[in-house]
């Protein structure tokens, strides 16, 4: 069976999140900062669902079996659903909670350097584990501006992991931003204010990201222009009258249903057919891999002047 191609941006953010939530939680109690504690709150919930991601994947790698016909694909969907109501809940939830008890509870400021050492560590891991996301996503969406290429994926896996780590990154700016004017103005107020801001983002990127797997989760079907070509394999076989648009759906990152109505030329016999069924199915695996599940049905040109 195929396999997501997004293992390797998992690993790294899974590393990258765990470094940065340590550093984070020791400068926050070192120095009381309340947008330290959520930057350290986000990674340590990053973390938590990079290994989820790990864990999907992994699940979704399983064979098929008589309870499951058509494998195990679909729970990657599940897992990033569950990363983005966590990241909601948890992260999100947590940090505007943090911050408004700064707010309601200020305390002084204690020196801001580990502060900063900190977020320019963490800004460094971020932006290393966003470039391994982005080259792993790039790979399989080529000449696609990045949204495009986002609501076409159908690997949650990586463009979950640049959600996160795009977070990541803002959120750190808005750390930083924080502590510096918490400082520069002896208003500790402005650090509860962007522990707020940190969580806000969270709540948005939360919201993409159960956004974008919704789709997947329900059943997208594959890229329209891969649509269009597997219909022009299928009438360019002397076997084929005519073809109905094909329907697709995928069951997985990388595995693709697909149920085809064709009806044969008329002066063919039943295993002439067979064997074009044959052709087609071997014709279509070879110039789609993904397309792993193939259903032909042989229609009379009768049935498709009705069904129009």
């Amino acid at each position: 069976m195929a396999k997501s191609n997004s293992r390797i941006a998992i690993l790294g953010a899974l590393a990258s999140n765990i470094a940065i939530a340590i550093v984070k939680f020791i400068a926050a109690g070192i120095t009381g900062s309340s947008a330290m504690i959520s930057e350290g709150i986000h990674s340590l919930v990053d973390s938590a669902n990079t290994a989820l991601l790990l864990f999907g994947l992994k699940r979704s790698n399983r064979a098929p079996d008589p309870k499951h016909p058509f494998g195990y694909g679909k729970e990657l969907y599940f897992w990033t659903l569950v990363v983005a109501t966590s990241l909601f809940a948890i992260g999100g939830g947590m940090s505007i909670y943090e911050g408004i008890e700064h707010m309601k509870h200020p305390e002084p400021l204690t020196d801001p350097f580990w502060n900063y050492i900190v977020l320019a560590c963490g800004l460094v891991f971020s932006t290393f584990s966003f470039v391994i996301a982005y080259k792993e996503f790039k790979k399989s969406n080529e000449g696609k501006s990045v949204w495009r290429a986002i609501q076409d994926s159908k690997d949650p896996g990586t463009f979950a992991i640049l959600f996160e780590d795009t977070a990541d990154i803002l959120g750190m700016l808005v750390a930083f931003l924080g502590v510096y004017f918490g400082h520069a103005l002896d208003n500790p107020y402005i650090d509860g204010a962007a522990s707020i801001m940190i969580g806000l983002i969270l709540c948005a990127t939360s919201f993409m990201l159960a956004y974008e797997t919704k789709g997947l989760l329900i059943g997208e079907s594959a890229d329209p222009e891969v649509l269009k070509q597997i219909s022009e394999l299928v009438m360019a076989d002397p076997a084929v009258e005519y073809s109905k648009p094909p329907l697709t759906m995928h069951i997985g990152a990388t595995n693709i249903l697909l149920a085809l109505g064709i009806s044969f030329e008329k002066n063919l016999t039943a295993e002439q057919v067979a064997e074009a069924i044959d052709r087609l199915e071997v014709t279509i695996r070879k110039q789609y891999p993904d397309v792993q599940r193939i259903y032909i049905e042989a229609k009379s040109i009768a049935y498709f002047a009705e069904s129009k």
